[in-house]
């Protein structure tokens, strides 16, 4: 969860390591009730949520996600070893990273 300043609320970022399953949208839409229920504050805006999944099929999950008011979505990303070489040298080594925190 994190705070998002510029559009003042809440952001729930739903990480799943395999391919995308609709019951994760109702999952995450539990978690928005809750945090827009008991933890935003009057003045902050209605949380948003995002699934992050490894695949997702996007007409599908245009589809699983139409009927659902809060406001929600579905990202992909790509483990290191799957980049092309150009990009996985632009982002910084786990050890650098490591030492940083």
């Amino acid at each position: 969860m994190f705070f998002n300043r510029e559009l003042n609320c809440l952001v729930v970022v739903e990480l799943k390591t395999g391919n995308f399953k609709p019951g994760y949208m109702a999952q995450l839409m539990t978690y928005l009730r809750i945090l827009d229920d008991k933890v935003k504050k009057p003045h902050e805006n209605p949380s948003i949520g995002i699934v992050l999944c490894k695949n997702a099929n996007k007409d599908f999950v245009e589809y699983v996600i139409q009927d659902y008011a809060k406001p929600m979505g579905v990202a992909t990303y790509r483990l290191r070893e799957d980049m092309p070489e150009k990009l996985r040298e632009a982002l910084p080594d786990v050890e650098d990273l490591k030492k940083l925190l």
